[in-house]
């Protein structure tokens, strides 16, 4: 089959070799770029660092406090912290609710924490450890910026029915995509095919279009080629 990814570039790099390892041919069509967004990290110290995405590298392995715990929403984005030089890594489920779970459920952890994070980021966890009592400061060190348009083979592969799938990770991403398209002249060949979507969230910004989406049970992308592999 033939499946749409719209991640970012090194993003949709990755998810395209494995979709190769199950006989699927990827079209990358990135709709966005990950890029730092230059603002000062903010004053210390911090008893913690949370992170919830990869896409914090950068900005993770110019810090200098390399000592300092960091709890992160899932193991690729561990293993981003780890390669920035921290020590003392912990990783949650996969999605921001157990990641506040997993601060929350520590003992001795400090009440000042620096959530190194995107310009678009959500609430949570920072809504949640702030209503348990956490001082949580919030870092947009990086931004997800949208792209112009689609690449030319997406648009010419939309048209004309060369698209089995499509995958969205974000509902950024996912809203971006659907702009472009409009752009394009292609509302309604978006609706020609499955969207499978790492969430509910992501998949509401299909609401409406008369276009099939399905949710991924688990915020995780094995839970989402799952999906892709049942399609009839």
């Amino acid at each position: 089959m033939r499946v749409l990814v719209t991640r970012s570039q090194d993003d949709s790099e990755r998810t395209a070799k494995r979709l190769a390892q199950r006989g699927h041919e990827a079209l990358v069509a990135p709709t966005t770029r990950i890029v730092p967004t230059g603002e000062p990290q903010p004053a210390g110290p911090f008893d913690a660092l949370i992170v919830t995405s990869a896409h914090a590298a950068e900005a993770l392995t110019a810090m200098a406090h390399k000592h300092w715990p960091v709890f992160v929403v899932g193991p690729h984005t561990a293993l981003a912290a780890q390669r920035a030089g921290f020590r003392t890594v912990a990783a949650a489920d996969g999605d921001a609710r157990s990641l506040s779970g997993l601060i929350r459920g520590l003992p001795g952890i400090g009440r000042r924490i620096l959530h190194v994070t995107g310009r678009h980021h959500k609430a949570e966890p920072a809504e949640s450890l702030r209503n348990a009592g956490f001082h949580v400061v919030s870092w947009e060190a990086y931004e997800a910026k949208g792209l112009d348009c689609l690449v030319p083979e997406a648009i010419e592969a939309i048209r004309t029915g060369q698209i089995g799938a499509a995958l969205h990770y974000s509902r950024r991403s996912a809203d971006i995509f659907l702009q472009l398209a409009g752009e394009a002249g292609l509302t309604s060949s978006v609706g020609n095919f499955p969207h499978l979507c790492l969430s509910a969230d992501v998949a509401a910004a299909f609401a409406g279009l008369g276009v099939t989406t399905v949710p991924s049970r688990r915020p995780d992308e094995e839970a989402l080629l799952d999906l892709l592999d049942g399609l009839p």
